[in-house]
C-alpha cells in the first residue's frame, strides 16, 4: 500500500480509573489473548502497510515492552518496519507531547525522509477491523484533503467527535465531545491525507504553538479543506473508559464478535507468551466464558474472560467479569461484575460485587499469605 502508518498511543483516560495507573491505554489488555494496540497494528499490517510508526508516551513500559519485537505483526523487514517513538530531549525541544499533532511535529523529521505519498493515521484505543486500502481508494475517488474513517456510536455518541456531512459524504461541521450531539455519526481517530500535506500543517500548526490534531487541524480546517467521511458499518468500539472497556470484552463472548476478529481473515495478531493450555480441574464449572492460556480452574466460571495466568480457587464464584493476567483468586472467594487488575491476589472468603456499575478490584500480590 502506498502509505505510511502512524498509530497514536500516548494518551490517558481519567475515566479509566486505577486500570492506567500503570499501563496506557494502548496496552490494555482485550479478549484474553490481545492488548488494544494489536487492532491498529493488524490493521496496518493486514492492508499491507511496511512502515509503521508508534507514537508512545504515557505508562509506555509495558506497551514498548508489548512491542519490542515486530515480527508479530509481520514487521520483521529490511525494507520499512516497526518504529517505537518516545518524547526525546533534543538541542530544539525538552518537552514531552503536548497533544496529538505535536508528536507527530516532534517527529516531523522522520515523516519528511519517508516517502510514501500517503498517511494513515490510526488512534490506538479502537477495537475494530479496517481495510486501510479501501479508505485510501475512497480518499482518491472523492480528491479529498482528509478523509476521516467515521462510525454509529449511537447514544455515546458526545464522547466523541461527532460529524456532519452530506450526501455526497463531504463533511460540513465536526463537534469535538458537544454536550449534547445533533448526530451519532462520529470520527473514529482513523484518518487518511497526503503526507506533503500533513507535514505543511503540520509546520503551520508549529509555528503557531498548536498542539492537537482534532482542534487544531480538523476542526480548524474543516471549512477551508475538503474534508470526507468513510463510513464504517462493522464493529467498533473505544476503550477509554471502565463502563466501555467493561462492555468491550463482555462483547468478545458473543458468537459473532469472535467469529469477526478471531476467524473471519484477516485475523488479529498478537505477541505470543509460552503457557500451557488453560487446567480445568474435576470439580469446576465454566459457562460462555474465554478463558485463556496458563490458567487454572477450580470453581464456578460463568460469562466472564479470564486473561493468561489466572488461578481460581476452589469453590470460587466468578460472574460477569473481567480478570486480567496472572490473578490469584483464593478459595470461596466471589467476583461478580467487576474488573480485576493484573498481578493481584482476591484473599480466600472475600467478596467483590459490582452493584450499579463495573467495580474495579485492585489488591496487592501478597498471594503466600494464604499459603
Amino acid at each position: 500500500m502506498r502509505a505510511l502508518g502512524l498509530i497514536l498511543a500516548g494518551g490517558n483516560s481519567s475515566r479509566m480509573d486505577a486500570l492506567t495507573d500503570k499501563r496506557a491505554i494502548a496496552a490494555m489488555p482485550v479478549a484474553g489473548s490481545y492488548r488494544c494496540i494489536d487492532f491498529a497494528l493488524s490493521n496496518m499490517t493486514n492492508s499491507s502497510i511496511q512502515r509503521v510508526a508508534v507514537l508512545t508516551q504515557y505508562n509506555a513500559r509495558s506497551l514498548n515492552e508489548h512491542l519490542m519485537s515486530a515480527k508479530w505483526w509481520n514487521f520483521g523487514r529490511k525494507h520499512g518496519g516497526l518504529f517505537i517513538f518516545t518524547p526525546t530531549e533534543t538541542a530544539r525541544n525538552s518537552s514531552w507531547y503536548r497533544g496529538t499533532a505535536d508528536s507527530m511535529i516532534q517527529n516531523l523529521d522522520w515523516i519528511k525522509s519517508c516517502h510514501e505519498p500517503y498517511v494513515v493515521i490510526a488512534s490506538g484505543d479502537g477495537v475494530y477491523k479496517l481495510d486501510y486500502n479501501e479508505v485510501l481508494k475512497y480518499h482518491i475517488l472523492k480528491n479529498a484533503d482528509i478523509t476521516l474513517v467515521c462510525t454509529d456510536a449511537g447514544s455515546e455518541a458526545n464522547r466523541f467527535g461527532v460529524v456532519t456531512m452530506n450526501d455526497d459524504g463531504r463533511i460540513t461541521d465536526f463537534q469535538e465531545k458537544p454536550v449534547e450531539a445533533e448526530s451519532t455519526v462520529v470520527s473514529i481517530g482513523v484518518y487518511v491525507i497526503r503526507r506533503h500535506l500533513l507535514i505543511e500543517l503540520l509546520e503551520e500548526a508549529q509555528r503557531e504553538n498548536r498542539y492537537d490534531f482534532v482542534n487544531d487541524i480538523i476542526i480548524r480546517y474543516r471549512r477551508h479543506k475538503k474534508l470526507y467521511g468513510y463510513y464504517m458499518d462493522s464493529y467498533w468500539r473505544n476503550i477509554a473508559t471502565v463502563e466501555a472497556y467493561y462492555q468491550t470484552n463482555m462483547d468478545f463472548l458473543k458468537p459473532e464478535v469472535r467469529k469477526h476478529f478471531l476467524d473471519d481473515y484477516p485475523k488479529i495478531t498478537s505477541k505470543v507468551d509460552d503457557y500451557p493450555p488453560a487446567k480445568y480441574n474435576r470439580n469446576c464449572r465454566v459457562k460462555n466464558s474465554l478463558i485463556a492460556d496458563g490458567c487454572i480452574i477450580n470453581g464456578t466460571v460463568e460469562n466472564s474472560v479470564l486473561f493468561k495466568d489466572v488461578y481460581v480457587g476452589d469453590n470460587c464464584i466468578v460472574r460477569n467479569s473481567v480478570i486480567m493476567t496472572g490473578v490469584y483468586l483464593g478459595d470461596n472467594s466471589v467476583i461478580e461484575n467487576c474488573i480485576v487488575e493484573s498481578r493481584g491476589t482476591i484473599a480466600p472468603d472475600s467478596k467483590h460485587i459490582g452493584h450499579n456499575s463495573t467495580k474495579v478490584v485492585v489488591e496487592a500480590n501478597n498471594r503466600y499469605e494464604y499459603i
